[in-house]
């Protein structure tokens, strides 16, 4: 049994407002609960042991042989750009860093560059 769905969503939040993402929207995504840029859930929490982050399908590969502990791929997300991580087996330094690039994956370009301007 993993950790409760509502303390996992609260953590992505955090992470989130740390890294002061802009245009976060909260939202759902498969009936549970995401983070949106753009209309597009760039996090979502799959269950109580899994989130889903978006990223390149080429980036997959590259976090999956740099923490096989954290990250994997089951054969739903083959081929798609989403990428199942082990919750309760990734650091807030390193959640953070995902999340900056699953959001900037996911932002509209004007956003993305009013972000890399600041």
């Amino acid at each position: 049994m993993g950790i409760d769905i509502d303390a996992i969503f609260q953590r992505l939040q955090r992470a989130v407002a740390e890294a002061r993402l802009p245009e976060v929207e909260i939202s759902t995504h498969y009936g549970m609960p995401a983070l949106k840029v753009g209309g597009k859930a760039f996090v979502s929490i799959k269950n109580d042991e899994t989130i889903v982050l978006a990223v390149p399908i080429d980036r997959k590969e590259q976090l999956i042989e740099m923490a096989p502990e954290i990250y994997f791929q089951t054969d739903h997300y083959v081929g798609w750009p989403s990428l199942p991580l082990r919750i309760a087996a990734i650091g807030d330094d390193e959640l953070q860093l995902r999340l900056i690039e699953a959001w900037r994956f996911g932002a509209p370009k004007k956003l993305l560059a009013a972000f890399d301007a600041e």
